[in-house]
């Protein structure tokens, strides 16, 4: 029988394995990503073949046993706060036993701030909290602590990057919670590899999966994220863990937002807004009055949407700037709105209305930082680029919501009341949004409602 090669080429991108050296990986798509890394063969336990396992010895796991599903008593309950309320939203309530979360950003976000001052709130509780710091000694993160406000008694600093001896330190410490910080920077030894590799960064959340799972203790993996904005390392790390939570933001501007790509315990695409001051991140309580704030009073190519992100609705403004291009075609430009269904709704516009904008630029913002991605803020675009090519004011106390299909109808959308409400709450007076959606919300106090049914109707009630 042949003997199995001592070294493979791993892809660092989607973590293919080849035999040899490939310049374009063949699932992922991407250059130059194949690394050649060494492993060790283990030998084959006797009497059976040459295929092994691989498998997570620690003297606190339990044997795990089948349980009936009519034994297992309810979970409805079984979620601890972590003290900040909008990082408990995102979580989806709090902090599930034996869960395992991942959290990415781009450096210099707010990750490890946050995670310290989640574990300073749950120190204060009286629970056990382990941070495991791979990048930092335990004097740099106490400095940071100081500057936060930190004193945290149950708070336990372990700069280690071994993965062996920081599972026999938990094992003696028996922490109720274990933070690391980050997963890229931690290595087994049972891999011959570079340190934040493909198969490290497996091999490592594999391990800490299984001992979160086994000892019930929740694990907080922070991420490092590659100049696309993804998280670093192979796909499979994000499927292994039970929660992905991504840090948005300019660090330019002062809000953060915290978005859940993925929760198996709560609602997808949920976010919590921060805001970062000097003494750490501070919880924002009424996100759409933020956003707000700054908008400019008789200016053109203004209008307030609703958007939902996750289970919250939000208000924000949307602005539209169209000018006139010294060039043959006009320029377009989005940002916090896809380009693309920027495009798509120019051309609307040019077919089912009559505006000639081709010869101009059209750039296209969506104010405070944030992205949108729903259909929903469709008539919300539509209106600012009206408004701007026609210099007409919006009225400031006037709310549209909609989708916009490509013959200019306006197309309902989901959770058309928690939208009205939220408008209703910020003291809008007039909401304009799909004839579908009107019924039910006549009795809203104090606002008007108006439901159109294509967009000529839709810009004459606006203007």
């Amino acid at each position: 029988m042949a003997k199995a090669p001592s070294t493979i080429h791993v892809c660092q991108n989607c973590g293919r394995q080849e035999r040899k050296w490939i310049g374009r990986c063949g699932d992922c798509g991407e250059f130059n990503t194949f690394v050649e890394e060494r492993f060790r063969p283990s030998a084959p336990p006797a009497g059976k073949g040459t295929a092994t396992v691989t498998r997570l010895t620690t003297n606190s796991f339990r044997v795990v046993k089948p349980v009936s599903y009519n034994d297992i008593e309810p979970q409805d309950d079984a979620r601890t706060p972590t003290g900040i309320d909008e990082f408990d939203r995102v979580l989806g309530g709090g902090i599930v036993a034996g869960s395992l979360v991942l959290i990415g950003g781009s450096p210099g976000i707010g990750k490890s701030t946050i995670v310290i001052q989640m574990a300073d709130k749950l120190s204060d509780g009286g629970s056990r909290v382990l941070y495991v710091s791979g990048e930092e000694s335990e004097r740099q993160i106490k400095m940071r602590g100081e500057r936060l406000g930190i004193d945290a008694g149950n708070l336990f600093l372990l700069p280690e990057t071994n993965l062996e001896n920081i599972l026999a330190e938990t094992e003696s410490l028996r922490p109720d919670y274990v933070i690391i910080d980050s997963i890229q920077t931690v290595f087994s030894e049972k891999v011959e590899s570079a340190t934040g590799s493909v198969s490290q960064v497996r091999e490592v959340a594999g391990a800490l999966m299984i001992f979160a799972k086994q000892t019930g203790t929740p694990v907080f993996l922070i991420g490092h994220v590659t100049k696309e904005g993804s998280i670093a390392g192979p796909k499979a790390l994000e499927h292994i863990v039970d929660t992905v939570l991504y840090f948005e933001g300019d660090r330019h501007h002062n809000h953060r937002i915290i978005r859940a790509a993925k929760n198996r315990f709560g609602a997808a695409n949920e976010i919590g807004i921060f805001e970062m001051t000097s003494t750490g991140l501070i919880p924002v309580g009424n996100p759409s009055e933020v956003f707000l704030q700054e908008r400019p009073a008789g200016a053109s190519g203004s209008v307030v949407t609703v958007c939902m992100e996750g289970t919250r609705p939000m208000l924000v403004e949307i602005q539209a700037l169209v000018s006139g291009t010294k060039f043959g075609s006009g320029r377009r430009m989005a940002q916090g709105f896809d380009y693309n269904r920027t495009s798509l709704l120019i051309a609307v516009l040019e077919k089912r209305v009559g505006f000639q904008l081709a010869g101009d630029d059209v750039f296209v913002n969506v104010a405070g930082g944030l992205e949108i991605d729903e259909p929903a803020a469709d008539l919300g675009v539509v209106a600012a680029i009206a408004s701007s090519f026609r210099n007409l004011t919006i009225p400031a106390d006037t709310c549209v919501f909609g989708e916009v299909g490509l013959t200019g109808e306006i197309r309902g959308v989901l959770q058309a009341q928690a939208r009205a409400r939220e408008a209703q709450a910020l003291g809008f007076k007039k909401l304009i949004l799909p004839v579908t959606n009107k019924k039910g919300l006549e009795k809203l106090l104090g606002m008007r409602i108006v439901g159109v049914r294509n967009l000529e109707e839709a810009l004459e009630e606006i203007f």
